[in-house]
């Protein structure tokens, strides 16, 4: 069984005791939280919409963090212009812990 969640306007596919990095959630390790279903596949076979609509996973937030650097240099020629920007994009890193009917 498994389904695509959405999280920070991206989407992932997600099953059951899958670990996956999202967008950073205001949450604290340990807690349990829900996600919204688009789309779920299982023995029946797959329910989309409404029929997905009634379906939560729930995943338990494992870290938060920082991913690694990412560097933006821009310079224009002949200009003695240059600037140097770094940036690290936080993250959550989640444990699916269940895909079920609500």
């Amino acid at each position: 069984m498994y389904a695509i969640i959405e999280n920070g306007s991206k989407q992932y596919k997600v099953a059951v005791d899958d670990v996956v990095f999202l967008e950073k959630i205001d949450a604290g390790i340990g807690e349990k939280v829900k996600f919204d279903v688009l789309l779920v596949s299982d023995e029946n076979g797959i329910k989309v919409g409404g029929d997905a609509a009634a379906y939560k996973a729930t995943a338990e937030v494992l870290e938060n963090g920082k991913g690694k650097k990412v560097i933006v240099y821009k310079y224009k020629a002949k200009k003695n212009e240059r600037r140097k920007h770094g940036h690290r994009q936080p993250f959550t890193k989640v444990k699916i812990v269940g895909i079920d009917a609500e």
